[in-house]
C-alpha cells in the first residue's frame, strides 16, 4: 500500500506507512540522540540535501550540540552560526552557554554586542549567561551595564535574572548593590535569600548574615548550611553546633554539604563523638560518599585524636582520591608517626597514584615531626628527581623546621640562603624557634627581629624573642620587647582547651571559673597537682631566678591554672582508671603543662591526648608519643 505524509512544518517531517503503524524519525529527531561530532556532521549533510541548511531550528539544534555537550565542538558551532542568514535568540543563548562553559567570558560579552547589531531581541534566558560571565571575568563596569540592559529590557521582575545580579555583587564583594537589588525584588525566593546570606558570610559579616538567615520565611537545606558553613569558616563553632542541632530539632534530613560542615566543626573543637554521630547517621542514610566528604570524615578523626578510626575509615574507600591519601598521610603526621605515613605513601606509589606538592609537604612534615633528618633528606630531593615537583615555600618550612629541631642550625640556615625565593615567616619562623630551643642566641635574635618585622602583630613572635633574652641573662633587651608590645598594641591571645565527654562540649580558659563544676574541678585539680609532686613534679616555671614569659596562657594566672591543666582535671573527675579522653588547644603546649601531663597520665592511669597548634601528644604511662620532640 502506499504512505500518507502529514506536513507538521517546514522543517519536520513524519512519515507513516499505511501497512505499518510504527513512525520513520526525521533527521531533526535523530539529532536528539547523537553522541559525536561524526555522527552530527552526517546529520547535517542530511539536512543540508534536505534543503535546511538556513533553518533556524535545525540548525540550532545542530549547535546546541556543539556549544553544549561534553563530546561537542564550539569551533563547528561557530562556523554554522556564521552561515545563518538570520539566527535567532535561541542560537545566540546557545553560543553564549557554549562560551560561558569554557570560561570564556570576554566572548560571552562580544557575543551579545553582536545580537544586538543583528537586531536580535535578548530574552530572559539571554542574561543569566551574560551575568555569570562577568562574574566569571571580575567585569565590574561590564556588569553593572547589563544590569542596565535586564531592566532595560523589561527584565526587571525576572527572578531567575535578579537571583543572578545578586550573586554577581557577592562575587565583586560589593554587597551594597547586592542588597539593593534583594530589596527591590518583588518576589525573593530560597535562592534570592541564601545567595545574600554567603555574601556577608565571604565577607566576615557573620552577624549580618544571621539576620539575613533569620529573616527567611522559608529555608531548604542549603540555606541552613550557608549559614553553618559561615560560622565554620570563622571559627566560632559553637555556634554552628547550635544551629546545627535547632535544624535537627525541626527534623530536617541532613545532606552531604552539611554533614562535611558539621565534620568541620568537630574538627575545630576535637568533638569526636558528635563527629562520629554524623558519620553514623551517612552511613546510615545512604549519603552518597564522594571524594570531599570522605577526606572531610578522615580529616575529622585525625584531627579529633582518633587516628584508629581515621584509618578503618581509609582502608574502607572503594575510590581513594589524591586528597585522601594526602589527608590521611596528613594525620599520621601529626601524630608523630613518620615511619607509618612514610609507609602510607609507599602503597599510594605502588597503586599508580601520582604524589602532589601536598603530597610532600606531608611527608616532609612527617619527617619533622618524628626526627627522621635522613628520610627528609631523601624525599626532598626525591619529589624533583622522580616527580618533577620543584620545592615550594612550604616545602622549604618543613626542611628548615626537620634541620633546626635536629640541632642541624647551620645546614637550616644554608638551605635558606639557597632558596630561589625569599623566605616567607614560616621559615623564618622554624628557624627561629630551633634557635631557642638550642640556645643559638646570636643567629636566633637576628632572626628573631626579621621575623617581629615580618609579623608585627603577632605576640608568639614577641614572646620568643623575649624568653630567648631570658635566657641568655639579658633582662634589659627581654624588658625592650614588652615595651615594644605594649607600645604596638600588640595583645597575647588567649589560650583555651575544649574537652568533649558524654557528648557536650566543654570549654576552659586559665584561671576560668564559668564551669558550673567549677568547684569539684578545682578540687581535683589541687589533688592532681599533690599526686604528682609526691613523684617529683616541680613546675618548669619555678626552675629560674627570672621566670619567662608564659606564651601560651594570659601571665596573671599560675602555671597550675593554665586550661589545659582545668581540661584534664574535668576529664579525671568524668572518667576512670584506664580510659581515654582528648583535649584540643587553641596554642602550643607549655613545657610545664606538658611535664604535668605526663605525670598525671601515669599516676592516674588515663591516656590523655593533647591536640595544639601543631601536633598531637599522646600522653599514656608517663611518657608522651612526641619523645618530647616539638
Amino acid at each position: 500500500m502506499g504512505s500518507l505524509q502529514i506536513l507538521l512544518a517546514p522543517s519536520l517531517s513524519i512519515s507513516f506507512s499505511s501497512s505499518n503503524s510504527k513512525p520513520r524519525y526525521s533527521p531533526l529527531e535523530s539529532l536528539e540522540t547523537c553522541s559525536s561530532m561524526a555522527q552530527l556532521k552526517q546529520n547535517h549533510a542530511h539536512l543540508t540535501k534536505l534543503g535546511l541548511s538556513s533553518d533556524n531550528d535545525a540548525m540550532g539544534r545542530l549547535i546546541k550540540f556543539c556549544a553544549l555537550s561534553n563530546d561537542g565542538d564550539l569551533g563547528y558551532a561557530l562556523h554554522l552560526f556564521d552561515t545563518l542568514p538570520h539566527p535567532d535568540a535561541f542560537i545566540y543563548n546557545t553560543l553564549i552557554r557554549g562560551y560561558l562553559l569554557r570560561r570564556q567570558a570576554a566572548d560571552c560579552i562580544v557575543l551579545y554586542l553582536r545580537m544586538l547589531q543583528d537586531s536580535v531581541l535578548p530574552n530572559k534566558f539571554t542574561f543569566p549567561c551574560l551575568i555569570r560571565a562577568c562574574s566569571v571575568d571580575g567585569a565590574v563596569e561590564k556588569g553593572a551595564q547589563i544590569h542596565a540592559h535586564v531592566f532595560k529590557f523589561g527584565f526587571a521582575n525576572d527572578g531567575f535574572c535578579l537571583n543572578n545580579l545578586i550573586h554577581m555583587y557577592v562575587d565583586f564583594k560589593a554587597l551594597e548593590n547586592a542588597r539593593k537589588v534583594f530589596n527591590k525584588m518583588p518576589r525573593r525566593d530560597v535562592v534570592s535569600w541564601t545567595t545574600l546570606i554567603s555574601g556577608y558570610a565571604q565577607l566576615g559579616l557573620v552577624d549580618a548574615a544571621f539576620e539575613v538567615f533569620e529573616r527567611m520565611p522559608e529555608r531548604n537545606p542549603v540555606s541552613w548550611n550557608a549559614m553553618i558553613a559561615a560560622y565554620v569558616q570563622s571559627n566560632r563553632f559553637h555556634e554552628a553546633f547550635a544551629l546545627f542541632n535547632r535544624m535537627r530539632a525541626e527534623n530536617l534530613a541532613l545532606d552531604k554539604f552539611v554533614a562535611a560542615s558539621m565534620l568541620s566543626a568537630c574538627t575545630g573543637l576535637g568533638a569526636l563523638e558528635q563527629g562520629e554521630w554524623i558519620h553514623k547517621y551517612i552511613r546510615k542514610k545512604g549519603i552518597e560518599l564522594d571524594p570531599k566528604l570522605a577526606t572531610t570524615i578522615i580529616d575529622m578523626y585525625c584531627k579529633c585524636g582518633c587516628l584508629e578510626k581515621a584509618y578503618e575509615t581509609f582502608k574502607g574507600l572503594t575510590y581513594k582520591s589524591i586528597s585522601s591519601w594526602n589527608c590521611m598521610i596528613g594525620g599520621f603526621a601529626m601524630h608523630g608517626k613518620g615511619e607509618a605515613a612514610i609507609s602510607i605513601f609507599k602503597d599510594m606509589e605502588k597503586q599508580g597514584i601520582v604524589p602532589d606538592n601536598i603530597t610532600f609537604v606531608n611527608i616532609l612534615s612527617a619527617c619533622s615531626h618524628s626526627g627522621l633528618v635522613e628520610e627528609g633528606r631523601y624525599y626532598f630531593q626525591y619529589m624533583t628527581r622522580v616527580h618533577g615537583i620543584e620545592p615550594m615555600m612550604e616545602h622549604y618550612g618543613c626542611m628548615v623546621d626537620l634541620l633546626g629541631r635536629a640541632g642541624l642550625l647551620d645546614e637550616a640556615k644554608k638551605l635558606i640562603d639557597q632558596m630561589p625565593m625569599t623566605p616567607d615567616v614560616g621559615v623564618l619562623g622554624a628557624l627561629f624557634g630551633s634557635c631557642r630551643i638550642h640556645g643559638n642566641f646570636e643567629l636566633g635574635e637576628q632572626v628573631g627581629k626579621r621575623v617581629i618585622e615580618l609579623e608585627p602583630n603577632n605576640s608568639g613572635r614577641y614572646v620568643l624573642l623575649a624568653n630567648l633574652y631570658v635566657k641568655a641573662g639579658r633582662y634589659e633587651d627581654m624588658a625592650n620587647v614588652r615595651r615594644m608590645m605594649n607600645e604596638r598594641g600588640v595583645k597575647k591571645v588567649p589560650g583555651f582547651s575544649v574537652i568533649e565527654l558524654e557528648g557536650e562540649v566543654n570549654e576552659f580558659i586559665a584561671g576560668g571559673r564559668d564551669h558550673p563544676e567549677s568547684k569539684e574541678i578545682y578540687a581535683k585539680l589541687d589533688e592532681m597537682l599533690d599526686r604528682i609532686r609526691a613523684i617529683g613534679y616541680v613546675p618548669c616555671g619555678a626552675e629560674g631566678v627570672v621566670e619567662e614569659l608564659d606564651e601560651e596562657e594570659e601571665k596573671e594566672n599560675p602555671l597550675n591554672y593554665h586550661s589545659e591543666k582545668l581540661a584534664i582535671a574535668f576529664g579525671l573527675l568524668k572518667t576512670k582508671a584506664g580510659d581515654t579522653f582528648r583535649i584540643t588547644k587553641n596554642l602550643r603546649v607549655c613545657r610545664d603543662c606538658h611535664h604535668a601531663s605526663k605525670l598525671i597520665s601515669k599516676v592516674f592511669d588515663r591516656e590523655i591526648v593533647v591536640r595544639d597548634r601543631n601536633r598531637f601528644h599522646h600522653f599514656k604511662d608517663g611518657e608522651c608519643s612526641c619523645k618530647d620532640y616539638w
